[in-house]
């Protein structure tokens, strides 16, 4: 992003700064993150949030199937295969971390591979689940080797996009005067399995604005679902001034769009307005595609089981320029991924254009706001500008942002190469 979209961007998010002396603020700023999560539970405010959450205690209950376009699995479409991944690096992060452990730690750290536990991540700041240890309850040391394990599993790149988005929450909890409750260190990380070079395992790490799940058998890894958001995406003073996050995705796929047809546009944009009464008819919040929380993003926490149809136009239409864009669309979510997976999963998805499907809701000039969804068999990326959750914005801004991605057709936390699954 240019240094002058950079400050225009700073300038925009800095019109809508709350307001620190209402009781929102004045209260919370004295609790930590259990007593925050209980005064929400017990107070339920706002309500619609509260709702929200007994609606996902309800998802979360159902065994894992996998989100799909109908409700039937699509069989065969992931194998095993060696990826290229560093297992042993990771394995020895993972070792170090559980060697600085007390036993306790160690117990609450630790859960079978198959554990429901994996499809506990939420994204919002209130602690619903506090599963596994949390890195700003342990010790530094403890805390950075948490760290090691994130940078021997991802990519250079993939590593410092989660460490982009942890900083930014702080930055936000700075502005918020709620360092207790939003600072880098405010994410759980869970074990699933024992590390080893050639069984199943993996590892999660949880909080606001990151989301990341990890699953590792040999040489292969999954990475997902994964939710990456930011409120707002840049850090404009400070030690940190100048990280921004999710810029490069959301322009790839304004690109996109602008690149369409005429046609094309109109069969693409499912809803022109970002808010669509035709978006929640029912106010079921399990089932209806808007709600206050997740906006217009559909496969975010506990939607483990949705039934996503394929929406707007079919990418095997595309010109070569298009289909290189949906490519880099592609590198940019799933950059988590080591290079040589990140490849492979590329070839996955291109080798699907034939039914992947590129749909778009809003305005798609420049200054817009907007979402869109990438979706095939294979993968289902997500795009969305949001209104203000601690910001004042009322209407989506593209200051924050949230995305996400999932591996449809049982593909997510790895769920197709278990040896079993019934607890999940």
């Amino acid at each position: 992003m240019a240094a002058t979209s950079f400050k225009k961007v700073s300038a925009e998010y800095r019109k809508h700064l709350p307001d620190l002396s209402i009781p929102r603020f004045t209260i919370s700023k004295q609790q930590d993150a259990y007593e925050y999560s209980k005064a929400f539970q017990t107070e339920k405010i706002p309500p619609w949030l509260y709702k929200l959450t007994q609606a996902w205690e309800t998802l979360y209950q159902e065994p894992f199937k996998g989100v799909t376009v109908d409700g039937n699995i699509i069989p065969n479409l992931f194998k095993k295969q060696d990826e290229g991944v560093d297992i042993k690096s990771i394995v020895g992060a993972a070792e170090n971390v559980l060697t600085k452990l007390s036993s306790e730690q160690k117990q609450q750290l630790s859960y079978p591979v198959d554990a429901r536990e994996w499809r506990a991540w939420s994204n919002p700041e209130f602690l619903l689940r506090p599963f596994g240890l949390r890195l700003e309850e342990v010790s530094e040391d403890i805390a950075q080797s948490i760290l090691n394990v994130l940078k021997a599993t991802f990519s250079p790149q993939g590593y410092e996009k989660a460490i982009a988005a942890m900083r930014i929450n702080h930055f936000l909890g700075e502005l918020c005067e709620v360092p207790k409750i939003m600072n880098k260190y405010s994410y759980n990380f869970l074990l699933f399995g024992t590390p080893s070079p050639t069984e199943p395992w993996g590892w999660s790490l949880y909080g606001h604005h990151l989301c990341l799940n990890v699953f590792l058998v040999g040489p292969q890894i999954v990475i997902s679902p994964t939710f990456t958001g930011a409120e707002p995406n840049i850090i404009d003073e400070g030690e940190f001034s100048g990280t921004q996050i999710l810029h490069t995705e959301g322009n790839l796929g304004l690109r996109l769009m602008q690149s369409l047809s005429d046609t094309q546009k109109q069969k693409a944009t499912i809803f022109k307005g970002m808010y669509d009464p035709a978006m929640n008819p029912t106010g079921d919040l399990t089932k209806d595609r808007w709600n206050k929380d997740d906006q217009r993003h559909l496969c975010g926490a506990f939607r483990d089981n949705r039934v996503v149809p394929y929406e707007g136009v079919v990418v095997d239409k595309f010109t070569p320029e298009q289909k290189q864009l949906v490519l880099d669309i592609a590198e940019q979510f799933l950059l988590y991924l080591p290079d040589s997976a990140r490849g492979l999963r590329k070839d996955l998805i291109r080798s699907h254009f034939d039914d992947t499907h590129f749909c778009w809701i809003g305005g798609h000039t420049d200054n817009d706001a907007y979402y869109f969804r990438i979706q095939s068999p294979v993968i289902i990326l997500e795009f969305d500008h949001h209104s203000g959750v601690f910001l004042t914005n009322t209407e989506p801004a593209k200051f924050h942002t949230h995305t996400l991605v999932r591996t449809p057709n049982g593909g997510d936390y790895g769920s197709v190469f278990r040896k079993t699954r019934e607890k999940l």
